[in-house]
């Protein structure tokens, strides 16, 4: 039975982090290479796509989807799609497409280290090959070189929120189940709470 508790408990954490590191924001330091538009079906892999009902057609099975080509730093590429995500899911209320893509062409460099425009990319999402799944381009800026660093203040908060949420509704379910197996012991029937 230990061994059921325990992995239910790995189960159910994975599955949380893995929510919140696919939701939450993140940063990559990028140089634009190319910016393209491509007729996309997403199928098996619907999930990962932003739904067709912000301005489109919610019946057509194809829509355009626009995406930015990428190098980090290593010289790794890295592909970002560009959709809205309206008022769905996860929260970022993006309707701004056609204009990130446009600032996305116009930031645009080679790979000469003297002339290099390197820009952060905030993102949601993950990169799989395999799957195809790209990480969806949130916003986007110019920044001094590939070693600026972002801190991510936004994920620390609700990070450190959830926790101290978490950890106060497991005190007092702990103390409530402590009080209902044995009151008699409890701090409520010696009248000192």
């Amino acid at each position: 039975m230990v061994y059921l508790k325990w992995g239910w408990r790995i189960v159910f954490w994975t599955a949380v982090v893995a929510f919140l590191h696919y939701t939450l924001p993140q940063h990559d330091i990028v140089r634009i290479t190319d910016t393209y538009e491509k007729r996309v079906n997403p199928g098996e892999n619907a999930l990962f796509w932003s739904n067709a009902s912000t301005g489109e057609n919610v019946t057509a099975t194809e829509r355009d989807v626009f995406f930015i080509q990428t190098f980090r730093a290593n010289d790794r590429p890295m592909i970002y799609r560009n959709e809205d995500t309206g008022w769905g899911w996860p929260p970022y209320f993006k309707f701004n497409t056609a204009n990130l893509q446009a600032r996305a062409s116009d930031m645009q460099s080679k790979r000469n280290a003297e002339t290099a425009q390197w820009v952060a990319i905030r993102h949601y999402g993950w990169r799989n090959e395999f799957l195809s799944i790209y990480p969806n381009a949130i916003a986007l800026w110019e920044v001094d070189g590939p070693e600026a660093r972002i801190i991510p203040w936004f994920n620390i908060v609700l990070i450190v929120t959830l926790a101290a949420l978490y950890w106060a509704i497991r005190v007092r379910w702990n103390r409530f189940w402590d009080k209902r197996r044995a009151p008699e012991d409890s701090e409520w029937s010696e009248g000192k709470v």
